[in-house]
């Protein structure tokens, strides 16, 4: 039940962000920043980062209210860090595609959303390697899935 759960949050979370991106090139002042080629780059942007708070966002809440012995529930205080952290890396990937938007202005549309697609799926590379644990952000997913697959005799070691 929670992964379907997680999998329609993700999809509706693409959705939502692809309609956001959509309408903010439209209707809005910052038509004038993005050309006319670099709207699909902006898509891709809404894309990643709808799907990726669509796809976290209710693994902190099941984390919240799930727990055992060895692994107990998260709390309030860490899942709203959690929270936060996440909607400041939405809008990180939404910075990167208008940015990866603005080659729009010399390249045809499709190598424009290519760029898009590689310079969003590399940009968050450096933050991969960055010590999260040290500022207190540790991984919901990993966490929980690395204690509950290790066996008696592994967690005795």
């Amino acid at each position: 039940m929670g992964a379907v759960v997680v999998l329609a949050t993700m999809t509706l979370g693409a959705f939502a962000g692809v309609a956001f991106m959509d309408g903010l090139t439209d209707t809005s002042p910052f038509t004038s920043v993005v050309p006319d080629h670099g709207h699909t780059a902006l898509v891709v942007g809404g894309i990643g980062a709808g799907g990726v708070i669509g796809l976290t966002l209710p693994m902190i809440l099941f984390g919240m209210v799930r727990g055992s012995d060895q692994d107990p529930p998260v709390g309030p205080g860490s899942a709203l860090l959690k929270v936060l952290a996440l909607l400041v890396f939405g809008v990180y990937l939404l910075i990167v595609s208008v940015i990866a938007s603005q080659v729009g202005w010399l390249l045809p549309q499709g190598v424009t959303t290519l760029v898009a697609v590689f310079a969003l799926g590399f940009s968050w590379m450096p933050l991969a390697m960055v010590p999260w644990e040290k500022l207190g952000l540790r991984g919901v997913v990993g966490d929980r899935l690395g204690s509950r697959h290790r066996s008696d005799s592994q967690q005795a070691d």
